[in-house]
């Protein structure tokens, strides 16, 4: 479908911008998730910039303002609290910096597009302590200057945006020339080629070209992994009332598009996807040519499955009452706790309270026994948001906190919620769980927040990080000809370790990690690991040196069967 060109960035397109640009990242978040160099699960860039955008989409469409000024403001908004990961951050600074610009004018010109991308470029630079070359800056820096001198030559608002967008994807080709191990692994930046999505949803729709129906959709298993992260944000626990849940019904379907005895009307994304934004919240549609599947948290599940059936022929419905899930949590912790004997955690929490991000049953309860009030789901598989660690906080009625992010790719959020956190808040940088425990070592709730942090960073660099496994994806890195499926192993976060046999790597990683000033080596368990797998890792740090100090632990962490560090 191809509409008129734009030549004024009203309200209503604005609007259509940016949920084209979250429709371009969610329909290709796999796609940019498969650029990230590192070939190990983690947060990936693509999911973190697709939910990051999604939040941003969200505010502006709930947003009851009139001006584009105000709306943007909205998106940037929803941008931050939602935002994951440090791409999901950038991005967030990036409209950032747009609706600084846009202030609170009604509409935009080519004029005011262009100064609202070279504000755009300058508040991403500065969100971040050391600008590197060849990323999503560089991306957003030179699409900005060809924006301005567009306006400058009097270009009208399709023939900037038209150019715009084909500087952002010049420079998005010359990332791997300026960054070497993009080089080296034969891919562009990730963060740059989710931002070039973006331009590309503004300039498609105001040139009149953007039509839904062309993007490749996800398959099931995409699907149903954004579902997963959407649904990770916000997890269910027992200090939630299901009173308190606004949107009761988790509702799916599938929708083969123009079959079927009630098909009555052609598929239009755009008439569709505001339906049911209208009557629900963590909406995610994805089409091509012949299905539509769709995952919203409503009221009236009812509605949403006629709504599909208006368009073609129910394939898949699935209806779920997060009201009684919610309740059913609260009754097995109630249970849980009853039988150990254990009293709840108490709803005030101390006056200085550490949060750590940690997956896994162990690992929590390992940080728990240090000291820290509360772990917050995420980190290798999905980095929480700005408004995580923010309601987190505020919840828990602590005055001060402390925040280990134990990933470095979460640093970015932490520092956003320290900075948007009713009470004063300390960032620790820690890069792994290891560290992170470490640090706890560090922690003395009777000092200050000042002498905390010193202490607990203090304590970061005493503790060598290990961690094994398994490659999602072929890549050749430093030297390391990658399969899928090959066992990894990470020294601090570098591969130094490629093999084919869980047991033999870690073995292979603990023998790069300890050295002649060594003295306790700890292994944290992961649900891929086995008691036999356990006991041949003692047997080789035994071999290593037989006076190091061996401590096991059942962290229960996904994707990562051991977990290793030296002190």
């Amino acid at each position: 479908m191809t509409a008129e060109k734009i030549t004024t960035i009203t309200p209503l397109v604005y609007g259509k911008m940016v949920n084209a640009a979250a429709a371009k990242l969610s329909a290709n978040a796999e796609n940019i998730n498969k650029l990230n160099v590192f070939p190990v699960p983690d947060g990936d860039t693509g999911t973190n910039m697709a939910l990051s955008m999604a939040s941003g989409a969200e505010y502006e469409r709930e947003s009851q303002d009139q001006t584009v000024g105000l709306l943007s403001k909205a998106t940037a908004k929803g941008l931050l609290m939602g935002a994951r990961g440090n791409s999901g951050v950038i991005l967030s600074q990036i409209f950032r910096g747009m609706a600084n610009s846009m202030g609170e004018k009604e509409t935009l010109s080519a004029r005011d597009m262009a100064d609202a991308l070279m504000e755009a470029a300058k508040v991403a630079y500065k969100s971040v302590m050391k600008p590197t070359e060849g990323t999503i800056l560089t991306v957003i820096r030179e699409a900005a200057a060809e924006a301005d001198r567009s306006a400058t030559a009097g270009d009208d608002l399709p023939t900037l945006m038209e150019k715009t967008f084909a500087a952002s994807q010049k420079a998005l080709d010359s990332t791997p020339d300026l960054l070497p191990v993009l080089k080296e692994v034969g891919v562009v930046d990730s963060g740059g080629q989710g931002l070039v999505m973006v331009l590309s949803g503004f300039s498609e729709v105001v040139l009149g070209t953007f039509d839904e129906d062309n993007l490749k959709a996800p398959d099931n298993a995409e699907l149903d992994q954004m579902v997963s992260n959407l649904h990770a944000g916000a997890q269910a626990d027992e200090s939630l009332n299901p009173e308190d849940i606004k949107y009761g019904y988790c509702t799916e379907i599938m929708v083969d598009l123009g079959v079927g005895t009630t098909y009555d009307q052609p598929f239009d994304y755009d008439k569709f996807y505001n339906y049911i934004a209208d009557k629900g919240d963590s909406l995610l549609v994805i089409n091509d040519d012949d299905v539509v599947k769709v995952h919203v948290h409503t009221e009236d599940p009812g509605s949403i499955i006629h709504w599909g059936t208006e368009f073609g022929s129910l394939r898949k419905v699935k209806v779920d009452n997060m009201r009684d899930q919610q309740q059913a949590v609260i009754d097995k912790q109630e249970a849980e706790n009853q039988a150990a004997g254990q009293a709840k955690k108490p709803v005030e929490a101390p006056e200085k309270s550490v949060f750590a991000v940690a997956s896994g049953d162990g690992i929590a309860k390992l940080f728990e026994s240090l000291g820290v009030y509360q772990v917050i789901t995420g980190g290798q598989t999905m980095n929480p948001s700005t408004k995580d660690f923010v309601d987190a906080i505020e919840q828990s009625g602590a005055k001060e906190a402390i925040i280990l992010p134990n990933n470095s790719n979460i640093f970015l959020a932490a520092d956003q919620a320290k900075d948007l956190a009713d009470v004063p808040v300390s960032v620790v940088k820690s890069r792994s769980i290891q560290q992170g425990l470490t640090a706890m070592l560090g922690y003395n709730p009777d000092a200050s927040l000042e002498d905390n942090q010193a202490a607990m960073t203090e304590e970061l660099a005493t503790v060598v990080s290990g961690a094994v496994t398994q490659a999602v994806r072929e890549t050749t890195l430093k030297g390391h000809d990658i399969k899928k499926g090959d066992w990894l192993g990470m020294k601090d976060g570098e591969i130094v370790v490629v093999g084919k046999q869980l047991v033999e790597t870690a073995k292979s990683l603990l023998q790069e990690m300890c050295d002649d000033d060594s003295e306790i080596v700890t292994i944290i368990s992961g649900k891929g690991a086995k008691a036999k797998d356990e006991k041949a890792l003692e047997e080789a740090i035994e071999e290593i040196d037989d006076d190091l100090e061996i401590e096991v632990h059942n962290g229960g962490q996904d994707l990562y069967p051991f977990l290793l560090s030296v002190e």
